[in-house]
């Protein structure tokens, strides 16, 4: 077989994976744009569906739960993550190995295992399902993502920074926040979109230990276990999609600019 013939197949095989994998969306997509009741009947081009739907008190406090939910656990847990990063890099080989690990173990798991363990841990040490639940349980499953993302960009820094700082007399916290820290923001920043994308989609973890707090996964889950397809919700579904994929091409142009600025320098 060629290789042209290779390449030829090979980019079949990606188009319809994408194909599958997006088609549904696109439709959904399509179909928010007319207030026909049923998929497939297209009742003319409109924005009534969206308007209904940025009118709705119930959606609007939906909405604001989540961004909320995203803004404070993100911002946790880019805290954390940077701080456990930094830890992380400077262990021994053995123990990094190990820290790296358990960090894996979280993005790894069963979401519906990590769900059920944040329910029985909370009622275990007696934390009422709601908003410290929440905010708990988004910032811990997102901590290991902004590790990941600040992980690189310490490999990429002078190893002698936090050094050359006590050599000048700063303290080793000043020396960590004034000197290590700035070199860290690119990782920070997709580190934080990272962890904001992730608990704004989170649904299964948010389930079990909601205390009655709607963000707009649960309240689309809830719409549609009540009311069926409801036209509204293909709006809703359609926001929600381009809200997280702006933010994951926000992430991937961060990843690639730092990239290209590490590239440069190292000429």
């Amino acid at each position: 077989m060629s290789k042209t013939v290779k390449k030829s197949l090979i980019w079949a095989f990606v188009g319809v994976m994408l194909f599958l994998m997006y088609a549904p969306i696109a439709v959904l997509i399509v179909y928010s744009f007319t207030d026909a009741k049923a998929l497939g009947v297209w009742g003319g081009f409109t924005m009534d569906l969206y308007a209904a739907l940025f009118t709705d008190s119930a959606v609007l406090g939906a909405l604001g739960n989540s961004l909320l939910l995203a803004a404070v656990s993100a911002t946790l847990a880019t805290a954390l993550g940077t701080a456990a990063a930094v830890g992380i890099y400077y262990m021994k080989r053995k123990r990094k190995a190990c820290a790296q690990f358990v960090c894996n173990i979280t993005m790894e798991n069963a979401e519906i295992v990590t769900g059920v363990a944040f329910m029985m841990f909370f009622l275990l040490i007696n934390v009422q399902y709601g908003w410290a639940a929440l905010i708990i349980a988004h910032t811990m499953i997102t901590v290991p993502y902004v590790i990941l993302s600040v992980t690189p960009r310490l490999s990429q820094i002078n190893p002698n920074l936090y050094e050359a700082g006590l050599d000048l007399g700063a303290s080793p916290v000043r020396s960590m926040l004034r000197v290590v820290m700035p070199q860290l923001i690119p990782g920070m920043i997709s580190g934080f979109i990272m962890a904001f994308t992730l608990s704004l989609d989170d649904f299964i973890v948010s389930k079990f230990i909601n205390g009655g707090v709607e963000t707009i996964p649960i309240y689309l889950y809830n719409a549609l276990a009540k009311r069926g397809p409801d036209p509204t919700l293909r709006a809703l579904s359609s926001v929600l999609f381009v809200v997280v994929l702006a933010a994951l091409i926000s992430v991937n142009v961060v990843s690639a600019k730092r990239k290209k600025k590490a590239m440069k320098s190292a000429v």
